[in-house]
């Protein structure tokens, strides 16, 4: 007698319906799937996160707070709470009068620095990184590591040698001194090599060319637009850089007359150790506050340019 043949839908079915006194078979919940719209919550990233930003908002909390309190006000309130005496508008203005004004010529000075050695950094920058980027020549790899090998080097290791050398050219003590140095970007050179290899697509460069245009025209009317990104993107780093540079102008300046903010504001701090100085903490606090306002503007303003993609489905694949 021959058995009946059992065929692979009959053992699903069989299986399906379970046999008799065995458990109900168990349902596969599905998978949550988490799209852009509804992203993954994680707990410990939210914590860390808000760690981050309250490091980060403290200092400037701080820093707002006793911009409105007197010199004696700093001593005897509590860092992060206001005192009685609201002397915001005092300080500000003592701040710009004291010492016949000296708080306006440096910040001349520091807007000196940085439009000159972040905005000429930055025009270098872009320069070098498109030519590196979008053309071959001999010495390509050589100057490759050139690059790299300035990123490692830290600017306090070089501001000796550079001064020694701007000493024998007679050009210590003089805002040149500041600005020349600040120029060098090896940094931003690098950050525009690589964004321009990826934003320029080479198809646009040939097409701009065999409509008839130039090197120069097809870098200002094709690659430049594309490059606004990377652009902001250095011009922000160096600016920053230039602004905050205190050990270049320490070395290399000696008249309070070109010194930049960061080392006025060091100066008035330090007076308070000499001998018959003037303790004036509310004015160093109320200046490095006015100090990074630009910097908090720069950042609000220039924000909208940091957008990635703006070549995306302009050439076709």
């Amino acid at each position: 007698m021959t058995s009946p043949v059992v065929t692979v839908s009959d053992r699903g079915a069989a299986k399906a319906a379970g046999t008799p006194g065995s458990p109900p078979p168990r349902l596969r919940t599905p998978r949550r799937r988490h799209s852009a719209d509804k992203p993954r919550r994680s707990v410990l990233l939210t914590l860390l996160t808000s760690l981050v930003l309250l490091y980060s908002l403290v200092p400037l909390i701080w820093l707002a707070v006793s911009a409105t309190k007197t010199q004696e006000g700093l001593s005897r309130s509590f860092g992060l709470w206001f005192d009685g005496d609201f002397a915001l508008w005092e300080n500000i203005g003592q701040t710009f009068t004291y010492d016949d004004g000296v708080f306006t010529r440096w910040l001349l000075n520091t807007l000196l620095y940085v439009g000159l050695g972040a905005g000429g950094a930055t025009f270098l920058a872009v320069l070098g990184g498109y030519a590196l980027a979008k053309f071959d020549f001999p010495g390509r790899r050589a100057v490759f590591a050139v690059v790299i090998g300035a990123v490692a080097v830290p600017g306090t290791a070089l501001a000796v040698p550079t001064f020694l050398m701007f000493s024998k050219m007679g050009l210590t003590n003089t805002p040149w001194a500041v600005i020349v140095p600040s120029l060098i970007s090896p940094f931003g050179l690098y950050l525009m090599w690589v964004f321009a290899s990826e934003a320029i697509p080479t198809e646009l460069m040939e097409a701009a060319r065999i409509d008839g245009a130039g090197e120069v025209r097809t870098f200002f009317r094709v690659a430049l637009p594309l490059l606004a990104p990377g652009i902001v993107t250095v011009l922000l780093f160096t600016m920053v850089a230039t602004w905050n540079n205190y050990f270049l102008p320490l070395v290399m300046l000696k008249d309070p007359d070109w010194y930049p903010l960061t080392l006025g504001l060091n100066s008035w701090n330090a007076q308070a150790a000499t001998a018959g100085g003037e303790a004036v903490f509310n004015l160093v606090v109320t200046g490095s506050l006015i100090t990074i306002l630009p910097l908090i503007a720069a950042f609000l303003l220039l924000q909208r340019y940091w957008r990635s993609g703006l070549a995306a489905g302009s050439v076709k694949e």
